[in-house]
């Protein structure tokens, strides 16, 4: 019996039929149906396809079903209520706040450094040393008024970058820069906003200067701040448009809402599970919609943690400029994409629901990380109607973090590796190992043959920040 087979009959006995074909799971229970884009070599857990089938099947409290569309990237695996993958697809009024959950709009952005290796690697000691000062030791300087913070949640990212001051690191900021590069944010432009979803400390008028203690952090996780090189062009077209070519140094920094998307996801998610008629028996899956206004506020409340993120990252993105200009002097740093991989985007009349994954759409370019040892690529969308105009966020998780911890670094093996992680906490070192995480080769190479996205340059590893 092939492993194909086992796989069937196992799920088969808990009322899950699967279908494997081109490439693809077919998944369906009694009540909802999904499609999960996986190589066959890397495992389907039974856990995921659970979450995600729950995920399909959630409906408005009259009973009627409230998802159009349901399917999973290659870097599938559990997640605490949705699974990481994830990408529904419901009606322009209706909304699942638990299935964004609290990381609201964590995003990854990709900016070059305007060097290359042969002229970094001579300096890389002393700006290690910068760099962990300002990312992981508090050495940073981000002063912000509670007025521009008010004009980024009322008005939006322009608005704040209008009202940015030119102390602290604001000094070092070039501005008609960062108008310049909010282009490049995915999705950006779409998000709404309004004050009154926001915490009060960000807008108390007491407050001249509000030093947010989240504003330029990495967070914790996953995320990262991490140099590296153009490994390979796959693209040249593509990379072009991206100012890249092999042997740049180019900095990806995966973070997202900290503080702020917590308070708005958590209220949001309260809010969902209040509002549930007392009648009616609640979900199984904790996934609770709303609808209509509702609907409407909370894409509001999510804008306001989404602009956020992006600013968080606008901070992070101008420490490493700022450091790299002490150590090679000034350089075109141009930012090439931010892309979300944690929202809810409106596009082509429904509202799509990215839970780990990012949208792909027609051209766009998109940012998928390998583990802090594994190659990370810079794709371009192909817009595919079937994936939901989406490809994965990267490469996914193949172990947990609770089964890692019981692991110990490899000594020997770390004095080998041609990369370094730079971290205060030994067990980011031991949960976000690299076999913590599938091989990236697969997930790229199976969602180029289903025609979601086209690899374009292929990035390596050299120094890796984890808070």
């Amino acid at each position: 019996m092939s492993t194909y087979q086992r796989l069937q009959r196992a799920f088969a006995r808990t009322g899950i039929a699967l279908d494997y074909r081109d490439g693809i799971y077919h998944v369906r229970d009694g009540q909802a149906e999904a499609h999960i884009l996986l190589p066959e070599s890397l495992p389907l857990e039974d856990k995921a396809v659970r979450q995600l089938l729950a995920f399909a099947a959630v409906k408005r409290p009259d009973g009627h079903h409230a998802v159009c569309r349901a399917c999973a990237t290659p870097d599938f695996h559990p997640g605490t209520v949705a699974p990481v993958g994830s990408v529904v697809a419901t009606p322009a009024d209706f909304v699942i706040p638990a299935a964004i959950g609290t990381d609201i709009n964590c995003s990854v952005r990709l900016l070059t450094t305007g060097a290359r290796l042969d002229q970094l690697a001579p300096h890389k000691e002393r700006l290690v040393g910068l760099l962990t000062a300002s990312l992981l030791n508090n050495g940073r300087d981000v002063p912000v008024t509670t007025r521009a913070f008010r004009a980024l949640f009322d008005e939006g990212p322009q608005a704040f970058v209008d009202r940015l001051g030119s102390d602290g690191i604001w000094a070092h900021t070039d501005t008609a820069r960062l108008h310049a590069e909010l282009d490049q944010c995915v999705g950006l432009a779409n998000f709404g906003g309004s004050s009154r979803y926001a915490p009060d400390a960000y807008l108390q008028e007491r407050h001249a200067v509000f030093r947010d203690p989240c504003l330029g952090t990495v967070g914790s996780g996953n995320h990262f701040v991490e140099l590296q090189v153009v490994e390979e062009v796959l693209d040249r077209h593509a990379a072009y448009r991206a100012g890249l070519h092999a042997g740049d140094v180019v900095v990806m920094i995966h973070s997202g809402s900290r503080d702020v998307g917590f308070y708005v996801g958590q209220a949001w998610m309260d809010r969902a599970k209040a509002e549930w008629p007392r009648r009616l028996k609640h979900p199984a899956s904790g996934l609770y919609g709303l609808s209509g206004p509702l609907a409407h506020e909370y894409l509001q409340a999510m804008g306001v943690a989404a602009r956020y993120a992006w600013a968080n990252r606008v901070v992070l993105g101008e420490l490493v400029r700022k450091d790299l200009e002490q150590v090679i002097g000034a350089s075109g740093s141009c930012l090439v994409v931010d892309v979300p991989h944690n929202v809810v985007l409106q596009e082509n009349g429904m509202n799509i629901h990215r839970k780990g994954a990012t949208p792909a759409n027609e051209g766009d370019f998109a940012l998928i990380p390998g583990s802090m040892g594994d190659a990370s690529y810079l794709v371009t969308g192909l817009g595919s109607a079937d994936w939901l105009w989406s490809c994965s966020h990267g490469a996914g998780r193949s172990m947990r973090r609770q089964a890692m911890r019981a692991m110990r670094p490899d000594a020997a093996g770390a004095a080998e590796q041609s990369w370094q992680c730079v971290t205060l906490r030994e067990e980011r070192r031991i949960e976000e190992a690299p076999h913590a995480y599938k091989p990236i080769g697969p997930v790229i190479d199976a969602q180029e043959s289903a025609g979601l996205l086209r690899a374009a340059v292929r990035l390596k590893p050299w120094v890796t920040f984890k808070a």
